[in-house]
């Protein structure tokens, strides 16, 4: 029994429908699963049990993608083909069942992707990291390394909270008299951006900074799963976490906290005193120029940190913080 699964492009939503693919995995155990996504998610589907194969999507002049996918696809045989791209793929192939995303801009994102092979409650979003990726990040999170992480980057600059304010953060967390004195901060990044994220590197000692700018996400998400606490913008690195179980606090602003909160019971939110509506009614929906997020105050991010820390405390901790 063969699955298709047409998921995403961009690495949040690729997280995001996770969920979905485990659900399915659980509905028909034994099946082999086909996942089409884009080059940047590779990583999250790759490792997947019961995951065949991975056919890369990368867009392509006059619908390339999409006739790359049907030449892979056309002569095989699907038990179900599941298409959150809500594209006509299905149609064109030989499944006894289809499931085709129709737009919802109201529903959370894993919701609205369970919804569509009928799923409730929604199965929650996951990582599949690999065992290579695990060995490693032990290495770099040993077994009690009390570590903070950061994803102070975005793909777009105006749902990005200022680096300096990042910096700012990480004094008041990780310095004298803060609650997670003294402990390793990791910092992650796409390639690219260790400039960017320069002042916040700065603020963290050599021998207690982890730097991922730019490494493989299932090394990312493996690591993720040994931190203590992970704060960062909107981005799929905010899924990433979530999905890894990590303590997951999302810094919003121009962007709809209502479907893209980070999923799961040891997350939480937190955005400035403007609403998504309000920010689009002011400001209009652009993606470039400066973060729109300025008036999303160091005070009550910290404050969202320690509530979400207390809230998510381990039984027992011990801090290597050598």
């Amino acid at each position: 029994m063969r699955i298709l699964f047409i998921t995403s492009n961009r690495i949040g939503d690729a997280v995001l429908s996770t969920g979905l693919l485990a659900g399915l995995m659980e509905r028909y155990p034994g099946a082999k699963f086909w996942v089409a996504c884009g080059p940047l998610a590779v990583p999250i589907f790759e490792h997947a049990p019961g995951v065949e194969k991975v056919i890369v999507l990368k867009k392509a002049p006059w619908a390339g993608h999409w006739r790359k996918l049907l030449r892979e696809t056309m002569f095989r045989r699907f038990e179900a083909v599941v298409d959150l791209r809500g594209s006509a793929t299905a149609y064109l192939l030989c499944a006894r069942k289809r499931h085709v995303l129709k737009a919802n801009h109201t529903l959370h994102r894993v919701i609205h992707n369970a919804g569509v092979a009928g799923f409730d409650p929604a199965p929650w979003p996951r990582v599949w990291p690999g065992k290579e990726a695990r060995k490693r990040a032990r290495e770099l999170i040993p077994d009690g390394r009390v570590v903070l992480a950061l994803g102070p980057s975005a793909n777009w600059p105006r749902k990005m909270w200022p680096i300096e304010y990042g910096a700012e953060l990480v004094r008041r967390l990780t310095g004298p008299g803060g609650p997670l004195q003294g402990v390793y901060v990791l910092i992650a990044a796409a390639p690219g951006e260790r400039e960017l994220v320069k002042p916040i590197i700065d603020e963290v000692p050599d021998e207690r900074r982890i730097e991922l700018i730019g490494e493989n996400l299932s090394l990312v998400a493996a690591c993720f799963e040994r931190v203590r606490l992970y704060i960062g913008n909107d981005s799929g690195l905010m899924h990433l976490s979530a999905a890894a179980g990590a303590p997951t606090l999302g810094l919003f602003g121009p962007t709809p906290d209502g479907r893209y909160d980070p999923w799961g019971t040891n997350t939480a939110r937190v955005r400035g005193p403007r609403s998504y509506e309000q920010i689009l009614a002011e400001e209009g929906e652009k993606y470039a120029g400066e973060s729109a997020m300025r008036d999303l105050s160091v005070d009550k991010v910290y404050d969202a940190a320690c509530a979400l820390l207390a809230r998510t405390e381990p039984k027992s901790q011990e801090k290597d913080i050598a």
